[in-house]
């Protein structure tokens, strides 16, 4: 009995001469439906029709989509900058706050009402050639401690960043959006004056409704028809937001309540990699293409009081390979008055040596032993030290009950050392 490879050949070889010359398929020929395409336009987010940096209910959507369409959102870097691989720490100082955050959109997703909730799934993230970090005098969690202007440029693609700034240093692409969220409605912005303004005037750290460069400059400018009701995009709220949560990688689904018909999904500021914390206040910022499919959860709004998300097994591929941990607990010098507490008042705090369960803290000390450690085993500058932490260190709550100590850790993910 002959084999069936034997039996087969000439019928395979007859098919060949019989198909010579005839094009054969190709699956690059075969297309899924093409996605919507928010595209950004201009160098900067008021040169673009499909770009805005306030919120506000009254904001027009810049394009609409079906529940379960692809789309493409083309974002800017968080600081709407000039920054380039050439720009100086001067460069830093000069960077106009009030441009914060341009985000794209927003996107109207047929068939959303208010009470409905909205699940987005992150499909792709592509990467621009460049990105930064930064030190911006006067912001960060260790803004009392770093007070000079610091940049360290990245080259980026789809596998790691390096920098000539931090020589022997790859970070691994774990891409996501600093800033994704829904707009408020019209309760959730009287809401959020009213209590941010109590704070502002308690002397909280607090940001008002800023008119100057506010976009859209109709509606939230200096001649804006609703300047003061437009908030701020710097704190993450109830509708998302700049959430700088790093484990909304690719492949998590964010789950939003919808707050308007629509529910006006928007994203920007999007991160190359950060640090549990960021705690110098940027992590890798670029700008990016995303990609991301919406669908409508009907009536169950209710059941977010803030975003949540899911996922599979991203946190495990976030886990590094390696790793130092060093702790941090509420432990500060006598006389001393930590800068975020001063709004308090320093009568009772200042005088003591310890503070009584104070995760801010404890997570600040976990901060600057992190950076001690870095100076001290890795040669670095403490300005690089600080940038380093924010984009490739995670503050971690260790535990909250051993009174009066609170700890945090800081876990350096060690696989960034390379050779040069």
């Amino acid at each position: 009995m002959k084999s069936i490879f034997v039996q087969t050949v000439p019928a395979i070889a007859l098919m060949m001469v019989g198909s010579w010359g005839t094009a054969w398929a190709d699956t690059t020929d075969v297309k899924l439906p093409a996605p919507v395409i928010v595209g950004k336009s201009g160098k900067h987010c008021k040169d673009d029709p499909h770009c805005f940096n306030r919120y506000h209910y009254a904001i027009k959507p810049a394009a609409h989509v079906n529940p379960g369409q692809l789309f493409v959102l083309e974002t800017r870097d968080a600081l709407d900058s000039d920054l380039t691989f050439d720009s100086k720490p001067q460069d830093v100082a000069a960077v106009n706050l009030n441009l914060v955050h341009p985000l794209t959109g927003p996107v109207y997703v047929e068939g959303a009402k208010r009470g409905d909730a909205l699940a987005v799934t992150i499909v792709d993230i592509a990467p621009d050639d460049f990105g930064y970090t930064t030190i911006v005098p006067g912001f960060g969690f260790l803004r009392d401690v770093f007070r000079d202007p610091f940049i360290v440029h990245w080259e980026l693609n789809r596998l790691e960043a390096r920098s000539k700034d931090l020589p022997g240093i790859a970070v691994p692409m774990n891409a996501f959006m600093g800033t994704v969220g829904v707009l408020p409605g019209k309760p959730e912005i009287d809401k959020w004056l009213k209590r941010e303004k109590a704070l502002a005037d308690a002397g909280g750290a607090a940001l008002t409704p800023q008119p100057v460069d506010a976009l859209p400059s109709d509606l939230c400018g200096t001649n804006g028809t609703a300047k003061d009701e437009c908030v701020r995009t710097v704190p993450p709220r109830e509708n998302g937001g700049n959430l700088d949560t790093k484990e909304t990688v690719v492949g998590t689904t964010l789950l939003f309540p919808c707050f308007v018909d629509g529910c006006g999904l928007f994203a920007g500021d999007v991160h190359y990699a950060q640090g549990g914390g960021e705690v110098c206040g940027t992590a890798i910022e670029m700008g990016a293409k995303v990609t991301m499919q919406a669908k409508i959860i009907p009536g169950m709004a209710s059941l977010l009081s803030t975003m949540h998300f899911e996922g599979g097994a991203q946190l495990k591929r976030l886990a590094p390979g390696s790793f130092y941990a060093v702790s941090g607990l509420p432990l500060k010098p006598e006389g001393e008055l930590p800068v975020f507490s001063t709004y308090l008042g320093g009568q009772k705090i200042a005088p003591l040596a310890n503070l009584s369960e104070d995760v801010s803290l404890a997570a600040r000390n976990a901060t600057l032993n992190m950076i001690d450690y870095l100076v001290k085993t890795k040669g670095l500058s403490r300005e690089q030290a600080y940038i380093l932490v924010s984009v490739a260190v995670d503050l971690n709550i260790a535990q909250l009950v051993d009174v009066p100590n609170l700890g945090v850790t800081a876990v350096l993910n060690r696989d960034i050392f390379v050779s040069q």
